[in-house]
């Protein structure tokens, strides 16, 4: 049996600025989670990955949830014939506001 053929993490460029607006302490839980999650099976749902029901962050169609109490967010896209997946933003869930780089959007 082969070994699963991994994905290529490609984060984009606004991700950066969306970590800032995260404390510094779960840069190191936030990378080892999707690094978990997304680079063999990014399109396949589980209890904390599912796809979104209308694309959000830049034409994101996947999210995956995680941390204490599920505050994390991270949206992506997943190109299954380039074994990619798109990292387009990552977010932090306070109460019922999901914040983005510090702004509040819409789910």
């Amino acid at each position: 049996m082969m070994p699963k053929r991994p994905f290529t993490l490609i984060y984009a460029p606004l991700v950066q600025e969306h970590l800032r607006a995260i404390d510094p302490k779960y840069y190191s839980l936030i990378r080892g989670e999707i690094e978990a999650q997304l680079l063999f099976e990014p399109g396949v749902e589980s209890r904390n990955r599912k796809p979104l029901k209308r694309p959000i962050a830049s034409d994101a169609t996947w999210e995956i949830r995680f941390g204490p109490d599920n505050r994390f967010r991270v949206f992506y896209r997943v190109e299954r014939k380039k074994y990619r997946v798109n990292i387009l933003a990552i977010g932090e869930k306070k109460g019922n506001r999901l914040l983005v780089g510090g702004k509040e959007i819409e789910l």
